[in-house]
């Protein structure tokens, strides 16, 4: 039996299989959502790893002992369950744990039109009765309750719905180079690319749950290394890295460089204003600031929120935005149902790159106005002193802002840094921005200091 107050997070599940996260608490996590969602018909997707296929049956079954019918949708995207979720207008479960190590798996889960449940929206709900189910032994999740198990296709049709939204067919030729890291961009780039005036090479297409080459993470550099070579040895004019369960995209230009999420979130706002005017864009609080200014000169009103898809989600669907983009390399649009997909943000930056001359570099050079340290963690015992120790490190400066939006964001002079604690690890995560490299070094590293003093 798994350990539900483990693997139960804020906004999904995820646990060691089989010590955290079993097939026996899959079931029990079906019979639940079937009975607090109240779906008389649900989809299931599933990535590559050895141990989706049996829990997403065993979810399945417990779905079924409640009366609900299962489309199951077979090896998907994340991205490609929320399309499922879309357009049938019906809850879905993927089953992934994105990019943790193959001993991991999780579960997604939304309701339909892909609206995320989370642990405020039902998630705690489905948690509790679940337990309740186990405590009950298996005669309490077993029976039949009439629930149909059926399988659906629906790669080409997620494909053909994202090339709805945007337009290659008439961009210049380009060399792209994808690493799926065997994860599932493997499965949808060769679909979702087919037809496109794109010479594809492609890395790690293999679908391996055992990440035999490298962590599906591309939020750390030494995972980019490969692609980044082979842009440079093949003479590409742009690189993409999917995590594992492709809903991420990180982006690489044509001299090897990693590009930041912000310039991809500045670049395709200004798309998404030139289609709507005056639209509303979401931005999280560590995301550069050349975001909201880009956005407002563009004519569009910026929106910051808290770090987080539910947050971000929750304000996509109260101001009515048109797109949304995280530093983690999320990118969020309304035309796709408020749901992140790296796909659509990567066709985005294709269309961009191939509608004109210029090389990506030159291209996002008006997107990229100041030195970022990227993400910093520190283990930390006590959280909350540590910030404190911050503030009063700042607190008697000229010109220096505090805000709590979402941990500690201090503002000064050409700078800004924010401190927020991790919600599942004893972790204090940085991020500093400043005007240029050495600015931005001396805050990150003065603040480093304090906190791991």
């Amino acid at each position: 039996m798994g350990d539900l107050a483990r693997i139960f997070k804020a906004y999904d599940v995820r646990g060691v299989v089989p010590d955290e996260f079993d097939e026996e608490t899959a079931e029990a996590v079906g019979a639940a959502f079937a009975e607090v969602t109240g779906a008389r018909t649900a989809v299931v997707g599933r990535d590559m790893r050895a141990s989706s296929e049996p829990l997403a049956a065993a979810f399945a079954r417990g779905a079924a002992s409640r009366g609900a019918d299962v489309i199951d949708i077979g090896l998907a995207s994340t991205d490609m369950l929320y399309y499922a979720s879309g357009s049938l207008g019906l809850p879905g479960v993927m089953f992934t744990a994105s990019h943790n190590p193959a001993r991991y798996n999780g579960m997604k889960m939304c309701r339909a039109g892909a609206v995320p449940i989370g642990g405020d929206t039902g998630l705690t709900e489905i948690r509790d009765r679940a337990a309740e189910l186990l405590a009950a032994g298996t005669g309490g999740i077993g029976g039949s309750g009439g629930g149909t198990v059926s399988r659906r296709d629906l790669l080409r049709g997620y494909a053909d719905h994202l090339r709805t939204l945007v337009d290659l067919s008439g961009i210049r030729p380009l060399r792209v180079v994808v690493d799926a890291g065997n994860g599932m961009g493997g499965h949808t780039v060769p679909t979702v690319f087919d037809g496109l005036p794109l010479e594809l090479t492609a890395l790690y297409f293999e679908l391996d749950g055992g990440f035999p080459n490298h962590e599906a993470n591309p939020l750390e550099p030494e995972n980019l290394r490969d692609l980044q070579k082979a842009v440079l040895d093949t003479g590409a004019d742009i690189g993409l890295a999917f995590d594992g369960d492709a809903d991420r995209c990180w982006v690489v230009d044509e001299r090897g460089e990693s590009v930041s999420p912000s310039a991809i979130t500045a670049l395709v706002a200004v798309r998404e204003l030139a289609k709507r005017p005056g639209a509303r864009i979401i931005h999280n609080l560590i995301t550069s600031r050349s975001v909201p200014e880009i956005v407002a000169e563009h004519g569009g009103e910026p929106v910051r929120t808290r770090v987080g898809h539910s947050f971000i989600k929750a304000e996509m669907a109260g101001t009515g935005a048109v797109f949304g983009g995280e530093h983690s390399a999320h990118y969020y649009f309304r035309d796709f149902w408020s749901a992140d997909t790296g796909m659509l943000a990567a066709l985005h930056v294709l269309a961009a790159l191939g509608e004109q001359d210029r090389p990506l570099s030159d291209l996002l050079a008006a997107y990229t106005r100041y030195a970022a340290s990227g993400e910093i963690n520190s283990t930390v015992a006590d959280q909350a002193a540590a910030v404190e120790r911050v503030r009063e490190r700042f607190a008697a400066r000229d010109g220096v802002t505090f805000d709590e939006l979402d941990g500690l964001t201090v503002s000064g002079p050409g700078w800004w840094f924010n401190l927020r604690p991790s919600n599942t690890e004893p972790l204090l995560r940085l991020n500093a921005e400043a005007a240029d490299e050495i600015q931005m070094a001396a805050i990150r590293d003065e603040v480093l200091a304090v906190v791991r003093s």
